[in-house]
């Protein structure tokens, strides 16, 4: 089938094919959809097409195994959507430690904080740490040896008893 012929075929059967369709599917849109992709591949088989001499069938065949498909991963979809109904996990807010050692760490320069996430928080070894931010391992123990020193004077341990402050009842006596 040329060109201009498959054209022709277009023009005279995209109508009554998408009739059909809509009485099968019950869906106008649908079977304007699944037809006009019908035809699109189609396209690419004219030859074969032509020699069969079946086209508008072939073509209305195809129109109906899209639509079912398309049937199939809808409810696939809605099945899955039923089945994954699990609500995820609820995660805790960050505790008064994470709170204190965010507000620490907020003073210290943007790549001491930066190493000292990822060596801690994410628990990178030194080459690691070095590997994604690009800076030696030298750079980053020296980063992470300051940071380190620099939090020490900002946080307290409430176990330790050099850091933590005393509560009221412990207050000395004035």
């Amino acid at each position: 089938m040329t060109v201009e012929e498959f054209e022709e075929f277009y023009a005279h059967a995209v109508a009554r094919l998408t009739g059909q369709l809509y009485v099968m599917l019950g869906d106008l849109h649908e079977a304007q959809d699944v037809v006009q992709e019908a035809f699109v591949k189609g396209w690419n088989r004219r030859r074969q097409l032509d020699r069969d001499g079946q086209a508008e069938a072939w073509i209305r065949t195809v129109a109906w195994r899209l639509a079912v498909s398309r049937w199939r991963r809808r409810r696939r979809t809605s099945e899955a959507w039923r089945r994954g109904t699990v609500q995820p996990a609820a995660v805790e807010g960050p505790g008064p430690d994470h709170l204190v050692l965010v507000e620490a760490m907020r003073d210290l320069p943007q790549q001491q904080r930066r190493t000292l996430a990822l060596h801690y928080l994410c628990d990178l070894s030194v080459d690691q740490v070095a590997a994604e931010t690009g800076l030696s391992a030298g750079t980053v123990k020296t980063h992470l040896s300051r940071g380190r020193a620099a939090l020490a004077g900002r946080i307290e341990d409430p176990h330790d008893p050099r850091t933590a402050r005393p509560s009221s009842e412990e207050a000395p006596d004035a």
